[in-house]
């Protein structure tokens, strides 16, 4: 397995060179046969030559020389950030976001954009302006989404590692659909300056990787603070998580019950429960009453803060534009045609739930729901050092098989919204796979800055050889 750790001793010791390793994923990269990547770039020259310089004269970090990619909505100064819209197909970045520079300065090599979910609204890579990306583990199923791009090009090995966005599930959904380790970091933590926005209270970039050790590599590259962004965290206001320190972990009671969960996944979660047991830890259930809600409150905030988010793409101010024979006429046409069905059902459903007169009966009720259960997740975690779920509730589903049916979209995120809604890091590790081939994932949240929990826990369930 090419994992960052793997190949940066390969560099180290002359193994292989940069170039020839990165003209190596190239080659992987063009011959992508599930339309996982948007766009592989050509101009990385430059980007081989300061990795190299930084190898010779010993300021190599694990990352230099190292073949990454980034979903479509993160931006990269020369390159189009096009979040998988016609409404931003043209669109060049100007600058670069704060995770692309800090990739840069430790001597990445980003080779490519990946596919996602049009403006990252989606749990299948289905609505892609530029078609639906197939999962590698069977190309009739999705790989998730919204990251689903950057998924398949980490599991497919097409880069090494990448980056992708988090706004209810969508780094770990599509993780846990083809078989790799993708983590939401702690709001704040990693900034979102450069990021094109869904929904700005939840959205974080975070990494997908094929180990627990390459995300928590690619984590503490990207994990900094950006004077630019009004919601990072400065350094030393993250607290003091510095590990798994009571041995005790909680499932939320019901979560096995759950309607619709996957015989075999339960299955295969129990028996990375077993893995923990082994390693010390206490496993109990845990009455979180308003765990369940977060799904209901999460399809009003984050509608309402797309609706926000995406009025300035009117043809106008921001993004392509369509002709009319008047202002009204531009602004209908240019929306209805350049945006997708997808993203057109969120704009409506949270224009309409700020709209004077639902403002208090939406969404009001769904802050102040959201604090409850920000609140009630704060409590668990001063008894436990992680809650624990599946990722979702079933494999990867058909390519077209939920289409019609958004609502059965939406419920596959059931179990990764809590985190978001909270605003605390969550990690899903593979758990095994079902007896077709699809890969299951195993869920850890923990509080707020617990990220170290999380790979402790995390590279426990990962090995399958762990002998206590």
């Amino acid at each position: 397995m090419n994992t960052i750790s793997s190949l940066h001793k390969k560099i180290i010791n002359k193994e292989i060179s940069i170039r020839d390793l990165v003209n190596s994923y190239l080659e992987k990269a063009k011959a992508d046969k599930y339309n996982a990547y948007r766009e592989v770039f050509s101009d990385i020259e430059e980007d081989i030559l300061r990795a190299e310089k930084m190898l010779k004269d010993g300021s190599a970090t694990e990352l230099t020389g190292i073949p990454l990619a980034i979903k479509d909505n993160i931006l990269f100064a020369g390159h189009i950030a096009g979040a998988s819209s016609k409404m931003l197909e043209h669109y060049t970045a100007s600058f670069d976001s704060s995770v692309v520079k800090a990739l840069k300065e430790k001597g990445a090599i980003i080779i490519g954009r990946t596919n996602m979910d049009e403006f990252a609204m989606g749990s299948s890579t289905e609505n892609s302006a530029y078609g639906v990306t197939k999962n590698p583990h069977d190309i009739t199923k999705v790989p998730g989404g919204s990251s689903g791009g950057s998924a398949v090009v980490t599991a497919s090995d097409m880069a090494v590692a990448t980056l992708g966005s988090d706004t209810g599930g969508s780094i770990r959904q599509p993780a846990s659909f083809c078989g790799i380790v993708g983590l939401l970091p702690t709001y704040g933590t990693v900034s979102r300056h450069g990021l094109i926005a869904m929904g700005s209270s939840l959205d974080v970039i975070g990494p997908m990787a094929k180990t627990v050790e390459d995300a928590e590599i690619l984590y503490n590259a990207i994990s900094l603070y950006e004077p630019l962004d009004s919601t990072s965290v400065k350094i030393e206001n993250r607290g003091q998580r510095i590990g798994s320190s009571k041995k005790i972990v909680a499932i939320p009671k019901g979560t096995l019950t759950t309607g619709g969960l996957d015989p075999e996944l339960k299955k295969n979660f129990e028996e990375s429960l077993e893995k923990l047991k082994k390693a010390g830890y206490k496993i109990e259930e845990v009455d979180l009453q308003n765990f369940s809600n977060a799904l209901a409150v999460y399809y009003i905030l984050m509608p309402a803060e797309v609706s926000s988010n995406l009025a300035r793409l009117d043809g106008i101010r921001y993004g392509d534009r369509k002709t009319g024979k008047n202002i009204a006429e531009v602004y209908g046409v240019t929306k209805g045609e350049l945006f997708g069905g997808e993203v057109r059902r969120r704009i409506l459903l949270g224009t309409y739930v700020l709209t004077h007169g639902y403002y208090d009966a939406y969404y009001n009720k769904a802050v102040a729901l959201r604090n409850i259960i920000r609140e009630e997740l704060e409590t668990a975690f001063l008894k436990y050092d992680a809650i624990i779920t599946p990722t979702t509730p079933t494999t990867a589903f058909g390519i077209g098989e939920k289409v019609s049916d958004p609502v059965s979209m939406y419920l596959s995120d059931l179990f990764t919204v809590p985190a978001n809604i909270a605003q605390v890091p969550a990690l899903s590790v593979p758990c095994g796979k079902s007896s077709t081939g699809l890969p299951y994932g195993f869920q850890i949240i923990g509080p707020r800055f617990g990220e170290k929990i999380l790979f402790e826990i995390g590279k426990i369930v990962e090995n399958s050889d762990f002998v206590a």
